[in-house]
């Protein structure tokens, strides 16, 4: 009995999840209010209050998501690329992060859109950044390779390098002026630069 109770509650955190980043994108973060997501969902306010505190928690809770879909899975780990200094692993790396870019388009927009409107997701998003420049930097310590004092720097330009170029992809997409295989020999080159070299 229990176990499909749980199996409902997740059921419906996930309903929830999927409708508020849905009237995100319908309506803008500031707009959307809990009864349209909750309404989206099939569900109620009170419902929602039981599931999360506020939109801003929501939020955080697709932002979650987001970082599980971008890192969930990585073997290796994006540290475990940045230590190896390997070329093929970053380029590889990389690449797949330009795969994912379709399936997270809505919901980096939804988060960066939020970032501007919530204080408390703007902190969320900052963090979620500094997770994966810390990586980086950690892989950089484990191979000690270049100056201590550089690490987080390079950590900061490489990933900004990727954070950028998906952005302008999610407002253009790949085109004759940046082409994705042109973009991803030029960033993985610059990564190499800041990284492995």
């Amino acid at each position: 009995m229990s176990s499909l109770r749980d199996a409902q509650k997740q059921m419906t955190t996930r309903l929830l999840l999927e409708s508020g980043l849905r009237v995100f994108q319908e309506k803008g973060y500031a707009a959307a209010t809990i009864d349209d997501i909750a309404t989206g969902a099939g569900t109620t306010r009170t419902t929602f209050y039981l599931h999360f505190s506020s939109k801003s928690q929501l939020m955080q809770a697709i932002i979650v998501d987001l970082n599980e879909m971008l890192v969930g899975n990585d073997d290796p780990t994006l540290q475990k690329v940045v230590e190896a200094g390997d070329r093929a692993l970053v380029k590889g790396w990389i690449e797949k992060r330009f795969d994912q870019w379709p399936d997270l388009m809505p919901k980096v927009r939804a988060a960066n859109q939020a970032a501007g409107a919530d204080p408390e997701i703007e902190l969320a998003v900052e963090k979620w950044f500094e997770s994966a420049i810390g990586e980086i930097r950690r892989g950089l310590d484990a191979a000690d390779r270049f100056e201590p004092d550089s690490r987080h720097v390079r950590g900061v330009l490489a990933f900004g390098q990727v954070e950028f170029l998906s952005r302008r992809w999610m407002l253009e997409g790949w085109d004759s002026e940046v082409s994705r295989d042109v973009a991803l020999e030029t960033i993985t080159d610059s990564w190499c630069a800041l990284l492995t070299e």
